[in-house]
């Protein structure tokens, strides 16, 4: 049968890829540990479920399989606010727990449908949470943090699509086709959940926490609140505010240099809302404020590409970049050119 050893396989490898993103980076977040942990132990018991069909497996495959789309909501809700409410959303496993420990009381679908609304929802959640800019992501990575949520978010939801296709196997051909379904449903999107997860993980900077509290909140002269009722004008003010101030900030301090540059800190820095300043420099620039940082820091790589004989590697790190490909896409999409031809260039030279 294709599913009484791949789910034991594919646990070992969770346990392994855990054991490695710990040791890989330390200073990042436990959660996407303890959720690969998670999907490792909720694939071994559906595993030991369907080898063999002992109650305490089928007791406890509905609920860890609830506690998935949680606390893969959790590892991305982190990049969006610094602490999330997380009690509340542990109701549903809970429920998703009674359900099983009452199953002899209550109708035998009622799991199924709750397990299948978990996924859909949390998963219809991260979708729409992909649209917002996360606060607490290195602004450099915001693209693939972005991209790696709605990948989540779909997953989830095709999750649901298995869970239903599974229930209807189960109970109109007797689980004739369940190891071909559980194989794809747990051993090929579980695996691609937990690498979404991971990617989210590094583009978190690791010591935010501490930053914060080394870098008080300013006061600003903005209202914390815009009235709708305010004129256009007034409107306009704010934002031309919100950039000048961000432009100082980048120009006079070089901020940008930061390669953990987040904009939760850049709102800390400022004194003003993240998602004002995000609305701000979207609206002015016709960019979201990950590419505008960008452009400073390829506009810093320029005159140090002009002014210094410093190394390509030297110039993106002090440029705040961390890695040479994304430093080369950046510069490519901007000037056209690669550093090397844009250092050999006769404007340059000249």
């Amino acid at each position: 049968m294709l599913a009484i050893p791949l789910p034991f396989v594919a646990a070992l490898l969770l346990l392994l890829i855990a054991v490695l993103f710990r040791y890989r980076y330390p200073q990042a977040s436990q959660k996407p540990f303890w959720f690969i942990m998670l999907c490792a132990l909720m694939i071994t018991v559906v595993g030991l479920r369907w080898t063999l069909d002992i109650a305490l497996f089928r007791f406890l495959q509905p609920v860890l399989s609830a506690s998935v789309p949680v606390a893969a909501w959790l590892c991305f809700s982190g990049a969006h606010r610094s602490q999330p409410n997380t009690y509340l959303h542990w109701i549903g496993p809970v429920v998703v727990l009674c359900g099983s420990l009452l199953y002899e009381h209550v109708w035998v679908g009622t799991v199924d449908i709750f397990l299948i609304s978990l996924y859909l929802g949390y998963g219809s959640m991260l979708l729409k949470s992909s649209f917002s800019m996360p606060e607490q992501v290195r602004l450099t990575d915001v693209t693939k943090a972005l991209v790696a949520e709605r990948v989540a978010g779909g997953l989830l939801l095709f999750s649901a699509l298995v869970d239903c296709i599974l229930s209807y196997d189960i109970l109109l051909f007797n689980s004739k086709h369940t190891g071909l379904i559980l194989s794809v449903g747990y051993l090929v999107l579980i695996p691609a959940i937990v690498g979404a997860v991971i990617v989210v993980s590094i583009s978190t900077a690791p010591d935010l926490k501490q930053n914060q509290q080394s870098e008080p909140l300013k006061p600003s002269n903005l209202p914390l609140e815009v009235d709708v009722s305010i004129a256009s004008v007034e409107e306009d003010k704010e934002v031309t505010h919100i950039v000048a101030k961000f432009d100082a900030l980048m120009k006079e301090q070089h901020v940008f240099t930061d390669p953990d540059l987040t904009l939760n800190r850049l709102a800390r820095k400022l004194g003003i809302p993240a998602r004002k300043i995000s609305v701000a420099v979207n609206k002015t620039h016709n960019e979201n404020i990950s590419k505008v940082i960008n452009s400073y820091r390829i506009e810093h790589a320029k005159t140090l590409l002009k002014q210094s004989d410093g190394t390509i590697t030297d110039i993106f790190l002090n440029s705040g970049f961390q890695t040479k490909s994304n430093f080369n896409r950046e510069f490519l999409r901007i000037t056209g050119q690669t550093p090397s031809e844009y250092r050999s260039s006769p404007q340059v030279l000249d």
